[in-house]
């Protein structure tokens, strides 16, 4: 693995390359990625992987055309061809007017923002050998546990690097650490998994080891023998290691490529009030160690933190270039880019801001409700904003949660949901979309 200023120094030369070889415009990314993990179950040594991969592309344009290459081979005769082959190709593709680098006018300029991201360490196998043991005792000693998928710990590293033919050259390095553990409570057909995890940028921001091993068993154990749920409209918890996703679905509606393709539930709602003016989701790169922080985009832009929606109101969509010239709009430094291909929409790190009742106060009012704790398929359309997910979780008789329940539907439209969507004030900042317990009225529960 190249080091970040490396990276940078073998981006700049495949764009010589490029240049050389006929481009008129381009850009290159570097990425590379190293990571080790180790598996135990029942306290015996499962699985132990490690994988490097290091990858470098260009996208070029020439002739009104553009095209996308990539090689795991960094040696001067790769890029050389790489090179010819990326020009040659973009002179054959069709003309596209709004495919293009950013507007050099909104490139960073300034020294990007320190965010500590790397803590320079890589675990030694063994060191992931006893976190992993530990975390599944912890779990196994749990009454009620009586099985286990494994306990796992992870360390990583990561180095991306871009640089662009109108003078961006950036890179930057960070790392990546996790564990997690998967247990089994109860027998026969009554049995029930369920699992927890942490992860960070540095080693030390990871949880107590012990109550990531009692988390995961906790909840399996009190999910053993679930019953069923009646069919019905009803109030539906969103557990925040679930409710998340809603968020994710509002991210992708907002993204400007869709509604360049006007295939977005949300056309046409720029500046609407989708929620309740008690909600605010805020979208920041920039948070020291998080887990989504970057210094720049995809194209060499500045992030910066902003809400996507604000006392419930939408401020905007999430764009790259290529979709701002679509829509006539300035690109919002959302770009993302993968080893190869056009820039893409990704965000930072993403909160939706704490309401003032507990997760009691909640659903203290609820005579009957269903709390979620796991989502299962993925029946969403994005288009029409139509939401059916199978759903386990929990039954909320008098305000209070109940009997474990599986095997129900809950339903809606994302429109109707958001807009009835209540926030508790248990937000824990913890994953890289992050929101507290979430409450929707008059959904839809399909059940016996």
């Amino acid at each position: 693995m190249l080091s970040p200023d490396e990276a940078k120094d073998r981006c700049v030369a495949l764009l010589r390359r490029a240049e050389a070889a006929g481009a008129e415009a381009g850009d290159t990314v570097y990425l590379a990625n190293a990571s080790q993990s180790v598996t135990v179950r029942l306290g015996a040594l499962e699985d132990v992987e490690r994988s490097e991969s290091e990858h470098i592309g260009l996208r070029v344009f020439a002739g009104g055309g553009s095209a996308s290459i990539g090689s795991t081979d960094l040696g001067d005769a790769a890029l050389d061809e790489l090179a010819q082959r990326a020009v040659a190709m973009a002179r054959l593709a069709p003309p596209d007017r709004f495919a293009g680098l950013a507007d050099a006018g909104l490139l960073l300029r300034d020294m990007p923002p320190a965010l500590d991201l790397d803590d320079g360490g890589e675990a030694e196998p063994m060191a992931l050998r006893r976190m992993a043991e530990a975390v599944e005792a912890a779990a196994l000693a749990v009454p009620g546990v009586t099985n286990s998928n494994g306990g796992s710990a992870s360390s990583g590293r990561s180095v991306f690097a871009l640089a662009t033919s109108h003078g961006f050259t950036g890179a930057y390095a960070a790392s990546s650490h996790g564990i997690s553990a998967s247990v089994v409570a109860g027998e026969g057909s009554t049995m029930q998994r369920d699992y927890a995890y942490t992860s960070a940028r540095h080693a030390s921001d990871l949880r107590d080891l012990a109550a990531i091993g009692e988390e995961a068993a906790t909840r399996a154990t009190r999910r053993v023998n679930p019953g069923r749920m009646r069919s019905g409209a009803m109030p539906v918890v969103f557990d925040p290691r679930v409710g998340s996703s809603l968020v994710g679905h509002l991210i992708g509606a907002i993204n400007g490529a869709s509604i360049a393709r006007r295939a977005s539930f949300l056309l046409d709602r720029d500046g609407a009030q989708l929620f309740d003016s008690a909600i605010t989701i805020l979208d920041d790169p920039h948070v020291r160690r998080g887990l989504r922080s970057r210094p720049f985009d995809g194209e060499g832009l500045p992030t910066a933190a902003r809400a996507l929606v604000e006392q419930g109101r939408l401020t905007g969509w999430l764009m790259d270039s290529a979709a701002a010239r679509q829509l006539s709009l300035a690109p919002s430094g959302h770009a993302g880019r993968g080893g190869s291909g056009a820039p893409h929409v990704s965000t930072g790190n993403v909160t939706l801001s704490p309401g003032t009742l507990s997760p009691a106060q909640l659903i203290a009012d609820i005579a009957e409700g269903v709390y979620v704790t796991e989502l299962i398929g993925s029946g969403v359309n994005g288009v029409t904003g139509d939401y059916s997910r199978g759903a386990s979780g929990y039954r909320i008789t008098g305000g209070v949660i109940g009997e474990p329940i599986a095997e129900f539907t809950v339903a809606g439209n994302l429109i109707d949901m958001f807009a009835a969507l209540v926030a508790a004030n248990d937000l824990e900042v913890i994953h890289g979309i992050d929101v507290p317990t979430l409450r929707i009225d008059g959904m839809t529960v399909a059940g016996d």
